[in-house]
């Protein structure tokens, strides 16, 4: 009785053994591929749930339903203008035919090779068939970028080429060549975007060139502006200087007319009264007369009718 029981007890343990190894799940994210001896068969499973297969024969290939990531590696290639840029792109893509896929790459990391080789590939070829503004710029609806002291004066900078599609057109080329080959792998491919684009150090020079070109452009109009405007403040300095200088002067030669007038006024009401006030008033101007224009170095030729002579002819006369 123990030996029967000891071998009922091995039997139940190995049936268990089998059930379990027959038994598997699928899980929501995962479509399985049962392989017997390295051969896939029947159709691949997609539903999610407990399944069963041929314990220790048929083996479960897990493959990934879900939407999966491809990061391209930067490479330089030239564009249609023959300048060379570094591109660096990225992908989305899934696993459409799971067993096709499972016959030609197995697993996700060998599909890495394929994806390289036709995506890399394909970016090339749009780069090389469009021009680096289209490349660059997300679209063909662009207005050009103007410095607002520019815009009062027709100043043309540079003229800015035209675009038939945009960098979003480019990558849908890339997605619509690339998408057929991928099919024959199983693979449906999403999406693929340019991460980054750097310019080649050549074509770096002639962008800081041309954004020197243009500051400097710029530079210049200021320049010329702020000439011209210190000209005429200079101009209207010198105007309003001159008109100042006139009108003072001129306010000058009156206020002085007015004060000889005066004074003249006075003299003469001083003066003209007598005869001996006349006389005073002759010998007084003609002594300041002598008092100015005589001093001690000053020798004098005078006639003897002359009136500056009168005075110092008669001049010991009582």
């Amino acid at each position: 009785m123990k030996v029967g029981g000891s071998v009922i007890a091995i039997f139940a343990f190995i049936g268990l053994i089998v059930i379990l190894n027959a038994l598997y799940t699928v899980h929501e994210t995962n479509q399985v591929i049962i392989t017997q001896f390295g051969r896939p068969v029947g159709d691949p499973i997609n539903m999610a749930g407990l399944k069963t297969r041929i314990p220790f024969i048929q083996k479960i290939n897990r493959i990934e339903k879900r939407i999966l990531e491809w990061d391209g590696r930067s490479s330089k290639m030239p564009t249609k203008d023959k300048l060379y840029i570094a591109v660096d792109t990225f992908a989305r893509w899934r696993i459409v035919d799971p067993l096709t896929f499972f016959r030609r790459l197995r697993d996700e990391r060998r599909a890495q090779s394929p994806l390289e080789d036709i995506l890399g590939s394909e970016t090339r070829n749009a780069v090389a068939r469009h021009n680096l503004i289209e490349i660059i710029r997300t679209n063909k609806e662009r207005e050009p970028l103007r410095d607002e002291s520019l815009e009062e004066d027709n100043i043309v900078i540079g003229q800015l080429l035209p675009i038939k599609k945009g960098r979003i057109a480019v990558e849908d080329e890339i997605v619509e060549a690339a998408a057929v080959k991928l099919l024959d792998f199983g693979i449906e491919l999403l999406d693929v975007r340019f991460k980054r684009i750097n310019y080649n150090e050549s074509v770096r020079k002639k962008i800081y060139d041309r954004m020197i070109s243009e500051r400097q452009q710029i530079a210049a109009r200021f320049r010329s502006e702020g000439e011209g405007e210190a000209a005429r403040i200079l101009g209207n300095k010198e105007k309003d200087v001159l008109e100042i200088t006139s009108t003072a002067y001129k306010t000058i030669q009156e206020i002085k007319g007015k004060a000889d007038a005066k004074a003249t006024e006075i003299y003469a009401a001083a003066y003209n009264q007598s005869s001996e006030s006349i006389a005073l008033y002759d010998f007084v101007k003609t002594l300041e007369t002598y008092r100015e224009i005589v001093d001690e170095d000053t020798t004098l030729l005078l006639s003897t009718k002359s009136d500056l002579f009168r005075l110092l002819k008669n001049i010991d006369a009582p």
